[in-house]
């Protein structure tokens, strides 16, 4: 019969994998409850229209790279590719677009693009978010990205990491910008590729993202958007760099980096390293306006970022593992029922705790070995009947005889 193998894209987390996917997990949960941010959960599909309205149809993500169905029901729904158009759309859904703003989310858990497979990229894949939804200050973006530095910091990753920060000015400096770039790859037109030429009537600064080389030669040379800012734009981006050196967070200016999606303005970064190849962007985001009324909301200014947890997962150094079980053997089953006693009270003490479920005593030693344990409670009918056991270390050999009553103190 054949052996069924895990889909193109998708991979299975277990042992080493799935301990670092948890580091990152629970380091981000836990620094992100430090700056205010509560954790939303929120579908795995949605309606298509929250993927659609808010990415924009002539992205990348909509146009190529989405899960969509139809269901028995005849609705289109799409597995998420992203989740702050999710997020946006559970604020609206809520009713908590109007109160209590700005709201602070934090999320993690998978998303999925059909897109080619490679290094630390997955057709489906895990992200982390911090997003700050209701807040028109620069000193907002600054804690966002300084949140997410934290989190890299507590990580122990942040060397060969480098904060890359750009704006994307307000609507009247990309009114300017659209024009000039307009005018620039019009002039280009013959060389840019089939996607470029599509963007250059819809969203021509979608063409500055491209992945294409001859269109990434024509970049080189395009208008920067920092000589078409509006003074409030140019403040803006001011305000976010100084709140970045007040909370010490090291970053370069990069004029190139642009946002893949429709919604961006002002602020936009990317986290990037040289220690996963070429594709070494291992955190991104910026400030979106008007996502949360593609949602049926009001006006939200908002910003946020995500990270790809297989992708910091890469960079760990160093990562949670399962803490070394305590192995109980019974001799004889006379003492099994003494055995499954103590089992429980270690673990209702906190205490990793395994039983070998038949064997020997030597074939449970066996066991005790093979799956790391630190110690072994050993139980036969003389210590049963006095209340003890032998507990064996099984790093150093060295065994003692303690009061069961004891052995929760002794091996915590």
């Amino acid at each position: 019969m054949e052996k069924l193998q895990p889909v193109r894209g998708t991979r299975d987390l277990i042992g080493e994998d799935f301990s670092r996917y948890q580091t990152v997990i629970d380091t981000a949960r836990r620094i992100a409850a430090l700056y205010g941010f509560e954790e939303w959960v929120t579908p795995i599909f949605e309606d298509t229209r929250v993927f659609s309205r808010g990415l924009g149809d002539t992205s990348d993500v909509v146009s190529k790279e989405m899960y969509s169905f139809t269901d028995r029901g005849g609705d289109s729904v799409t597995l998420r590719p992203e989740n702050t158009a999710g997020v946006c759309r559970a604020l609206v859904s809520n009713g908590l677009a109007q109160a209590n703003l700005p709201r602070k989310v934090f999320y993690a858990g998978p998303m999925f693009r059909y897109e080619r497979p490679q290094k630390g990229r997955y057709r489906q894949f895990h992200q982390i978010g911090c997003e700050i939804l209701g807040a028109a200050e620069p000193l907002a973006d600054a804690e966002a990205i300084a949140a997410g530095w934290n989190i890299q910091q507590e990580l122990g990753m942040t060397e060969g990491v480098m904060l890359e920060l750009n704006t994307l000015g307000d609507a009247d400096s990309r009114d300017a910008y659209r024009a000039a770039l307009v005018a620039y790859f019009s002039a280009h037109e013959a060389d840019l590729s089939p996607d470029s030429r599509t963007r250059l009537e819809k969203n021509p600064l979608r063409i500055l993202d491209s992945k294409d080389e001859g269109d990434r030669r024509l970049v080189a040379g395009a208008p920067l958007i920092q000589d078409h800012l509006t003074m409030a734009a140019r403040d803006f981006y001011n305000g976010v760099k100084r709140g970045l050196d007040d909370f010490g967070v090291p970053f370069r200016e990069n004029p190139r980096i642009v946002r893949g999606l429709d919604y961006y303005s002002h602020t936009a970064f990317e986290f990037v390293t040289d220690r996963l190849g070429a594709q070494g962007t291992v955190m991104a985001g910026g400030r979106y306006e008007g996502l949360v009324e593609e949602m049926g909301g009001p006006p939200t200014p908002s910003v946020g970022w995500a990270a790809g947890v297989e992708r910091l997962g890469m960079l760990l150094d160093a990562w949670a593992k399962p803490a070394a079980p305590v192995a109980v053997i019974p001799v004889g089953d006379a003492v099994q029922g003494t055995a499954l006693r103590v089992l429980s009270d270690l673990r209702r003490a906190g205490i990793a705790a395994e039983i070998a479920y038949k064997g020997n005593v030597k074939r449970r030693m066996e066991r005790a070995n093979k799956i790391g344990a630190r110690a072994a409670v050993i139980i036969g009918e003389e210590e049963a009947a006095a209340g003890t056991a032998q507990v064996k270390d099984l790093g150093t050999g060295e065994q003692a005889l303690v009061p069961l009553a004891d052995l929760a103190a002794r091996l915590g």
